[in-house]
């Protein structure tokens, strides 16, 4: 209207009901006025609004400008996590952006973030024959063995008339077992069981635990807890700086997620990888649900807080060897027909040979030396009952007191070289 027939400014202020001193100004700053609209490609929008922070929406602007000129896909999540990084760049107070802010600076600057394009194929299962000779080689090829991971799940039972458990008998627990190809990574154990607040958990401090434990139908894994799960571990993987692949199978509860640093892949029912890694968990789990020893320990049957340790345990115990050999024979290395031998489950029982590899008893350790001085008091070698009741003690206290789960490894191990002391 501008470019027309003249037409006087008092003229146009009575035909869109404005001050004639704001037609003035418009004309004045017309330049200016078309660049920004030009620059924020909403012609819809009617107000300019400025953000609290200019300098931080200047440097995020000329990131998100960057990725478009690139064509670099973006997503929302990306924007928050770079908005986060330039405010401690800048020294914010608060570096942690609102979802108000983010959502508020697209809508100043027209920004329609979409997910990043899947790898075709992704979401659906392949067939074995499709997986073997297109997926699989293309995995191998874009991976190494450490950024590879499966998950699966597996089901234990818990020990009848475990205490803890609530009302029910003969409860299950459903684990999640998530692992590298080349074993030097395992993710805490993530259980899942009926009792959503069962008694012997009360005091623990749970964050700390090398285990985490969840209610679900059935003791099963539902698609929610599998969700969250999902996002913690791809949060884990952001805070390492990886970008990694996981592995598992189609189901109702698997649901497919497109996230910053794990890409999804289903593979065929036949493949199986965590079969292997779930049947030697189990093995070492029954030997030491058989090695607990309730009239020495004076504590009865074990709780699901006991069950729970053993798992985690019996997680540990799990050799890399084994783990590499269950992925060899799935495909994932040129000898990929070889049976490994580490593939065999471990055995249910604590065997002898297992006792003399690990530690021999001592010898000479008994009675009282001749130059001893016959009246200096001897402290009594404690009982079973007192050695158990000790180790307790200091379990619970690492329970509530704990300031991370690797020290529990530290206790595991304990507990491993008092049950050889007492078996020799």
């Amino acid at each position: 209207m501008l470019e027309g027939p003249k037409v006087s400014q008092s003229e146009l202020a009575k035909r869109f009901g404005v001050s004639q001193p704001q037609i003035c100004r418009i004309i004045k700053n017309k330049e200016r006025i078309l660049s920004e609209w030009h620059r924020n490609g909403d012609p819809e929008r009617k107000r300019k609004r400025e953000g609290k922070d200019a300098a931080l929406e200047a440097a995020l602007l000329r990131w998100v400008e960057g990725t478009h000129a690139a064509d670099l896909p973006g997503t929302g999540s990306l924007l928050h996590l770079k908005a986060k990084h330039l405010a401690e760049a800048l020294g914010r107070p608060d570096p942690e952006p609102s979802g108000g802010w983010l959502a508020r600076f697209g809508a100043r600057h027209n920004l329609a973030f979409k997910k990043p394009p899947a790898e075709k194929g992704d979401a659906e299962q392949p067939t074995a024959e499709h997986w073997a000779s297109v997926v699989l080689p293309g995995l191998l090829r874009s991976y190494a063995p450490s950024e590879i991971y499966v998950c699966g799940e597996t089901r234990v039972l818990l020990p009848t008339g475990c205490p803890g458990k609530g009302e029910s008998t003969g409860d299950q627990l459903t684990l999640l077992l998530c692992t590298n190809a080349d074993g030097s990574e395992k993710a805490p154990l993530r259980a899942v069981g009926e009792s959503p607040r069962p008694r012997c958990l009360q005091g623990v401090n749970l964050g700390q635990m090398p285990w985490s434990y969840r209610a679900g139908s059935l003791a099963g894994v539902t698609a929610p807890l599998f969700t969250e799960w999902l996002r913690e571990f791809n949060e884990g993987m952001r805070r390492q700086g990886k970008n990694v692949l996981l592995l598992l199978t189609k189901h109702e509860a698997h649901p497919y997620l497109q996230l910053s640093n794990v890409r999804m892949v289903f593979v065929p029912p036949a493949t199986a990888l965590d079969r292997g890694i779930a049947n030697d968990l189990k093995g070492h789990y029954r030997r030491r649900l058989l090695r607990w020893l309730p009239a020495e320990r004076g504590a009865g049957q074990p709780t699901l807080l006991d069950a729970l340790h053993m798992l985690a345990q019996a997680w540990g115990d799990v050799r890399p060897g084994l783990i590499a050999g269950c992925f060899r024979a799935a495909g994932f290395s040129p000898d990929a027909g070889a049976k490994a031998s580490a593939l065999t489950p471990a055995s249910g029982l604590l065997g002898q040979e297992e006792l003399e590899r690990n530690g021999e008893p001592a010898d000479g350790d008994e009675g009282t030396s001749e130059g001893e001085d016959a009246g200096e008091l001897v402290q009594p070698c404690p009982s079973e009952r007192e050695v158990w009741g000790s180790l307790a003690t200091l379990r619970r206290y690492l329970e509530c007191r704990a300031t991370s789960p690797d020290l529990f490894q530290a206790f595991y191990e304990l507990e491993d070289v008092l049950h050889m002391v007492s078996a020799s």
